[in-house]
């Protein structure tokens, strides 16, 4: 077969069979790697129609666990070579952890809380995920679902920090914070450079290079003293003519500002998952579930259905669950577990004890959060801050403004994103409790108008919600450990997914990355067996 045909003839296999079909001729001639290679090196390959065609085989049938996003991109994923797919979901609603509240939502917390938010058209909270790193799968389905996005701002100049533990009596904007402490730390590296301190370490011209460096990260003089500069802001802005601006006074000493703590809130800028910029599906983080039940046609997913019992059998697996508060059961050849693992160990099972005792070795994480509704934008009028984090050493812990919306007559703002015990002390409160203590915290940031502007707010704790009952997951030891065998490979005809079995759990990039490995395992396992 000479080269010429040889790629004809390919041309044709991946045009009738699609790629899983033409990727395997590729191996049998040579000219791709082997299937371990492959599974280590290829990018995801959806599973197609067309990769049945030269087989004789047919899709299978698969029954999901779960509507989150996990369970979603399963059902949507498999779908797209036929296989006919159930999704259970124990909630009303799609979506998991993916939660976006708006004015008319009601939820009633495992406390007996019962809320509907009152927002007003066009405003809302994300519950659960709130943000997208550009390099995360969850974009890539944004883009393939048509799903808009636009620019969440993880990091503003003019957002606050706040310790008050500390000794802080007013709070210190993001970039006064930030110049300070870059400005102490580079003086005392460039004079320890200078000195000779770093000569076993250094040659001549290196010491040069990072003390040049040093003068401008730091905005340090000839002298290499940190004097202050405009990195730490303004008083009075800079204007027209004859108005130069007013430059930050108060200079607090290096002792002073190292006392803050303030420096330990610039790390988070250089973690991977957290680096700008960042984005937000426009509307709401809703937005992507509600694609993907559209994508996986919402007659295939079941909703208000609870699990009760799993059994594998030898020739497939049969599901319990209530609906209505009747029991029913569902017979399929497969089925993917992707509820969260502190619920899916109490439901029976024939599994093994090598799946319950990993199930049980996930522990369920707390955290919480509340949206304020505002009647005006304040915080851009009064304080010039549009969208951005104010980070706090009070119980609230993150404070965040609003990433949309900008020049609006009303906006919601996040006035507490807490976890652990925190978390735990606002959800055993009431919900009018929770606004109090949360407003609270804020007038000691914002002043008055962060209680006298206020119109409505939604309080949301996921350790207390039905059929949830987790923000996230600890996998004890990471997901790769040898516990979690048998949650990383099919037991008998169940297999597993969820972000608590990826290296990015509390991400819906790792939802996605997880039921994508599913995915293809099953698909491998179909296409190698079935007749």
């Amino acid at each position: 077969m000479t080269q010429l045909k040889r790629r004809d003839f390919l041309r044709a296999v991946g045009a009738t069979a699609g790629a899983g079909t033409l990727f395997a001729t590729m191996g049998a001639l040579g000219l791709a790697p082997t299937a371990a290679a492959a599974a280590r090196q290829a990018p995801f390959q959806a599973p197609r129609a067309g990769d049945f065609t030269l087989t004789g085989r047919s899709a299978a049938e698969v029954v999901v666990l779960g509507g989150g996003i996990a369970g979603l991109t399963t059902a949507y994923e498999l779908g797209k070579a036929g296989y006919a797919c159930t999704v259970l979901e124990a909630r009303e609603r799609t979506g998991g952890r993916n939660f976006t509240v708006r004015g008319g939502d009601t939820t009633v917390d495992l406390y007996g809380n019962r809320q509907t938010a009152r927002f007003s058209e066009g405003q809302y909270m994300n519950a659960g995920p709130a943000r997208i790193a550009q390099w995360m799968i969850t974009l890539d389905y944004c883009r393939e679902l048509g799903v808009p996005v636009e620019v969440f701002t993880n990091v503003n100049a003019d957002a606050y920090l706040f310790n008050q533990s500390a000794g802080m009596t007013r709070p210190m904007r993001y970039r006064t914070a930030k110049a300070d402490m870059f400005g102490y730390v580079s003086e005392l590296l460039a004079k320890a450079t200078d000195s000779g301190a770093l000569d076993k370490a250094l040659t001549t011209d290196d010491r040069d290079r990072l003390v040049e460096f040093l003068k401008d990260y730091g905005d340090l003089g000839d002298s290499l003293d940190y004097t202050g500069s405009s990195r730490r802001g303004y008083s009075v802005y800079p204007g027209a003519a004859g108005t130069p601006g007013v430059e930050y006074g108060d200079l607090p000493t290096a002792s002073e500002i190292f006392a803050t703590g303030v420096g330990r809130y610039f790390a988070f800028e250089f973690e991977f998952d957290q680096a700008m910029l960042m984005f937000q599906p426009v509307g709401g983080m809703d937005r992507i579930p509600h694609a993907l039940t559209q994508a996986v046609g919402a007659h295939k997913i079941r909703t208000g259905c609870a699990v009760s019992g799993i059994t594998d059998r030898a020739g497939g697996v049969t599901v319990a669950y209530t609906q209505g508060g009747r029991a029913r059961t569902i017979d399929a050849d497969y089925c993917v577990a992707a509820m969260p693992p502190n619920l899916l160990a109490k439901v029976p099972h024939n599994l093994g004890t090598g799946v319950q005792s990993a199930l049980e070795a996930i522990t369920p994480s707390s955290a919480g959060k509340i949206g304020l509704e505002y009647s005006s934008r304040w915080w851009e009028t009064d304080h010039h801050i549009y969208g951005g984090i104010t980070e706090t050493d009070l119980d609230v812990t993150h404070i965040w403004h609003p990433s949309h919306g900008f020049h609006g007559e009303r906006g919601v703002i996040i006035g507490y994103y807490n976890t652990g015990a925190a978390a735990d002390s606002y959800a055993a409160l009431s919900p009018a409790a929770r606004e109090k203590r949360a407003v609270e915290a804020g007038v000691r940031i914002y002043g008055d108008a962060y209680r006298t502007e206020l119109a409505s707010s939604f309080s949301h704790h996921w350790r207390q919600f039905p059929y949830q009952e987790a923000a996230w997951h600890t996998t004890p030891d990471g997901p790769d450990a040898p516990r979690y065998k048998p949650l990383n490979e099919p037991t008998g005809h169940v297999y597993f997914a969820g972000d608590w079995l990826s290296h990015l759990d509390a991400w819906q990039h790792g939802a996605f990355a997880s039921a994508r490995k599913a995915v293809t395992a099953l698909h491998q396992r179909v296409l190698n067996s079935r007749a």
